[in-house]
């Protein structure tokens, strides 16, 4: 006659735990192996390039959308045409961008040199990165927007001048020293990077115009002295068009002469 074993009764229970267990293991891994679609919103965070790693301004950013991508490289909004092929891979055929002078120009020309043809997709849970055929990446992340600081209450600090299509940075010795404030009446102060200055500005939508500007009376030499002088003509200018990126301000004359800063909340 055959015998039957029968586990005890604790044990089936422990058993039963341990596959419930098991399977709700198996059901977490194969949650944590689901990956984000690449179409949604990117923080740029770095490129790598020709063996070297150049990191991102705050409002470098990439939205990819079914059909079309757009963005900012760092300072100049573009648009592109994207197709993809699957989640595996996307190619770029770039579009309009604007045409903004700019101080970090060297990452903007990597950026847009980057950002077209076919890319593959490498994802993570929380980030993106596309490859180009000789192994540069373009590293980014989910983090929200950096906004755009506000025009007034906000203290500016002059890095660069801009001639035409030239950007350059100022002079060690100047850097630091230019910076200015306008109020919601739009009453400018601050100073030229020697003397103190104030003076009142109107606006209109997307333009500046400062009236005269009335300046304390050191004497300004050097580096210093050519920069103070540049900035009271560029603020002598008919009318200054402004643009906020971020926490970086590019004010441009009509002659193509201007000033790029980055902004600091006046309460800082």
């Amino acid at each position: 006659m055959r015998t039957h074993r029968h586990a005890p009764a604790g044990l089936a229970v422990v058993s039963a735990l341990a596959l419930a267990l098991t399977a709700c293991s198996e059901g977490g891994a194969s949650q944590t192996r689901v990956l984000p679609d690449p179409k949604g919103s990117w923080a740029v965070e770095s490129l790598t390039t020709g063996g070297r790693t150049l990191h991102a301004p705050d409002s470098a950013r990439l939205d990819l959308a079914e059909k079309e991508a757009t963005g900012n490289y760092g300072c100049n909004a573009f648009k592109a045409e994207v197709a993809f092929a699957g989640t595996s891979s996307v190619t770029v055929t770039p579009g309009p961008t604007t045409t903004m002078a700019c101080a970090d120009s060297e990452f903007e020309t990597a950026f847009a040199g980057l950002l077209k043809g076919r890319l593959t997709i490498d994802r993570g849970p929380d980030r993106l990165t596309l490859k180009t055929s000789d192994g540069s990446t373009i590293a980014m992340s989910t983090k929200p927007p950096v906004p755009n600081a506000p025009l007034t209450d906000t203290w500016w600090t002059v890095e660069s001048l801009v001639t035409g299509d030239t950007v350059s940075p100022l002079p060690a010795e100047a850097a630091g020293k230019a910076r200015f404030e306008l109020t919601a009446g739009l009453a400018a102060s601050g100073s030229l990077g020697c003397n103190r200055f104030s003076a009142q500005a109107t606006g209109d939508g997307a333009r500046l115009r400062f009236g005269p500007l009335t300046t304390t009376r050191m004497a300004c030499e050097g580096a210093v002295g050519e920069v103070e002088r540049k900035l009271t003509e560029l603020f002598a200018a008919d009318s200054l068009t402004w643009s906020i990126e971020g926490r970086t301000l590019t004010l441009t004359a009509p002659d193509g002469r201007g000033l790029v800063a980055q902004g600091a909340s006046a309460t800082e």
